[in-house]
């Protein structure tokens, strides 16, 4: 008998599960006896390979287990947090000293206003999906459910390890620093788990020259960690390859890079010499002479990554930290963020091409915050494929903002009218919740859905076979090919 087995026999046996009609039924999304089939038979049961996510590495080494729904549901979801704030919920029970339970109450009154926000049908097939849950979360029913998950979370069946198995997850990538040891990489490797957790290269601080004593300060750190004395930008970039180094021994094969858009200023070595020696004395730089140094560093490090097969990745175009009270009293991704309207095409294109003129251009995946450059990101892509892989430069999947209903069908629309939807790698979590893999299911429906409304309206044809094949290569095999972990 498997997990999901003994939970639904637990749930049901104390009469947990709604007699009324389920909210998340079998057919949830799917619209059309096509978009049934396709993702009952192609796309429900295939694994996942969740290439970009959040998950502290230390919870899923040490297996470990939660007291309440609230610590593994609303601790550090700025999604949540938005939307309390949004319908007038004091920060005590979002951020602050009110207690697990009360944290929850106070989210289960703000579910009912979520109504047509990704977070309500979120919310749902989360309490489904891991509780057998079908009982709609409101100020009615909280108490009850935040009891009954309570009960069930201290069965010992929803440590973080179990909740990634269940969901047939192959390969989860977390999100590292270069100064981070990736201890906890190194303690799972030991194990016999299911699945494999591997580490992402996420330089962003070390191209943070915003203040100079912040980035000297992790430049000291940088130093110790990679046993480079750190005196030049030489020497910078030469403690940055070591750990690239480092990372690709435990099994790396992903760099990650969150910035407004990519530097591709011009720069002469020489001047960047010069430049990066200011900031070690702690002298402070000129937004030009900064993307001049950021430009530099950002070359080299797009350089590391083709020489051992690396998939580098930019996520583009957020504006953090908007509320700057409320960020310097609560710290980053505490839900401050939006988008931001950076020019991306010439500077992306800029970038792009240096590397691809001497072909040293690493397969890329680019994800674009604004909705209004998808044409940009989807267009760009097209230029820089060169028939070595398929679909070696990608669009990335809907990020952020956009991975909900109307903005993942824009994303797989305009990727489709504009590229290869049949070479796409498909989704991921982006998230810092255990409890976020069914994302993935509503990926599936949603594309399932799409293609089944193209068929019904004579777009495409009614071929199940080769719409199955799309379907499974979009969920799976594309992205099991293409990173090859």
């Amino acid at each position: 008998m498997n997990m999901y087995s003994r939970i639904f026999i637990n749930v049901t046996s104390r009469h947990y599960l709604s007699n009324n009609m389920d909210f998340i039924h079998p057919d949830f999304l799917l619209q059309n006896e096509t978009a049934k089939v396709l993702y009952h038979n192609y796309a429900k049961d295939l694994p996942i390979i969740d290439y970009h996510c959040h998950l502290p590495a230390e919870d899923i080494a040490v297996d470990k287990n939660f007291d309440n729904i609230t610590q593994i549901w609303l601790y550090g979801d700025h999604y949540k947090w938005r939307a309390m704030r949004t319908f007038g919920i004091e920060e005590k029970y979002i951020t602050g000293n009110a207690t697990d339970k009360e944290k929850f109450l106070k989210w289960a009154e703000t579910v009912p206003a979520t109504l047509r926000n990704p977070l309500y049908h979120w919310t749902h097939l989360e309490l489904k999906r891991y509780f057998g849950i079908n009982t709609l979360l409101n100020p009615d029913t909280a108490e009850t459910i935040y009891e009954q998950t309570r009960e069930m979370l201290r069965s010992g069946e929803f440590s973080t390890q179990k909740m990634i198995s269940s969901h047939k997850v192959e390969v989860v990538c977390t999100t590292d620093d270069p100064i981070h040891d990736l201890r906890y990489h190194q303690k799972l490797r030991l194990l016999d788990t299911e699945f494999k957790m591997l580490p992402a290269f996420r330089p962003d601080k070390a191209m943070d020259l915003s203040d100079p004593v912040s980035f000297n300060e992790y430049v000291r750190k940088l130093e110790k960690v990679s046993e480079v004395e750190i005196i030049s930008i030489s020497t910078f970039l030469k403690a940055l390859r070591e750990r690239h180094d480092y990372f690709h021994a435990l099994g790396c094969r992903l760099s990650d890079h969150g910035l407004n858009y990519m530097d591709a200023v011009p720069f002469k070595k020489s001047q960047t010499k010069y430049l990066f020696s200011k900031i070690l004395e702690g002298k402070e730089l000129k937004e030009t002479e900064q993307a001049k140094v950021r430009s530099h560093i950002l070359y080299e490090l797009a350089l590391m990554d083709p020489e051992k097969g690396w998939t580098q990745q930019f996520h583009l175009g957020a504006l953090r930290n908007n509320n700057q009270r409320l960020a310097r009293k609560l710290g980053a991704d505490a839900g401050f963020d939006s988008i931001g309207d950076f020019s991306q095409a010439e500077r992306m294109s800029g970038f792009l091409n240096k590397l691809d003129s001497t072909d040293q251009l690493a397969k890329t995946i680019l994800y674009n915050l604004n909705p209004a450059d998808n044409a940009v990101f989807a267009t760009m892509a097209g230029n820089f494929n060169d028939g070595t892989v398929p679909g070696k430069i990608q669009w990335g999947a809907a990020w952020w903002f956009l991975d909900q209903l109307d903005g993942m069908t824009k994303q797989i629309n305009t990727l489709s009218n504009l590229g290869l939807l049949s070479v796409f790698v498909g989704m991921l979590t982006d998230s810092r919740s255990f409890m976020s893999y069914p994302r993935h299911e509503y990926f599936r429906r949603l594309l399932c859905n799409i293609i089944g409304n193209d068929v019904k309206l004579g777009h495409l044809p009614d071929d199940e076979a080769l719409l199955g094949k799309l379907v499974q290569d979009v969920c799976y095999y594309n992205a099991k090919n293409y990173f090859n972990f």
